[in-house]
């Protein structure tokens, strides 16, 4: 069992990675740099969502996991690469200065996950559907977990509004079943 200085440093390393990753957005990193400078080896990402929506939001609903590499078969988009690549052909994200809270407004659970720990952070921007220009702004949560020793990111969660995107990338024509 840790000792309360060692959960109160484990503590202050995943708030601090958290809060780095986060802003990473605001400096406009790549997928690519995101991936590599804050996710461990074997990353899994998932965002949250209906299965219906994954005709226009391929990205809900599933999580992806590991990084792509030459020897990765492309009809199946399943890496964290292909997390971002589906994404961006989708959606365009406008990130503020205001997007994330102060780092001391993150929860940090240090001994979350069999001791790995977990950063929860509720955020919030703008989004747009690339194909169609519609915008709207949303809160959104990160739920970041299963950090290594360093601290990097074994799981990164996203809880955001689904109905809203779908709405964008519809261009606002909600569809009817019938």
């Amino acid at each position: 069992m840790k000792g309360s200085s060692d959960l109160q440093a484990r503590a202050t390393l995943l708030r601090s990675q958290a809060h780095a990753f986060c802003q990473a957005f605001l400096a406009s990193k790549s997928p690519a740099e995101m991936l590599e400078q804050h996710f461990t080896n074997d990353p899994q990402i998932t965002e949250h969502g209906p299965s219906w929506a994954t005709t226009k939001l391929p990205f809900l609903g599933r999580s992806f996991s590991g990084r792509r590499t030459a020897s990765t078969p492309q009809a199946s988009p399943t890496t964290c690469d292909d997390y971002f690549t589906l994404l961006s052909q989708t959606l365009s994200f406008h990130p503020n200065p205001h997007t994330f809270p102060p780092s001391s407004n993150f929860v940090v659970d240090p001994s979350a996950h069999d001791g790995t720990g977990a950063v929860s952070v509720v955020a919030h921007a703008r989004f747009e559907s690339v194909s169609t220009g519609k915008s709207w702004e949303e809160d959104f949560v990160y739920r970041l977990s299963e950090f290594d020793e360093q601290g990097k990111i074994g799981h990164w969660e996203i809880w955001a509004d689904p109905l809203s995107a779908w709405d964008a990338v519809a261009g606002g024509q909600l569809e009817k079943k019938t």
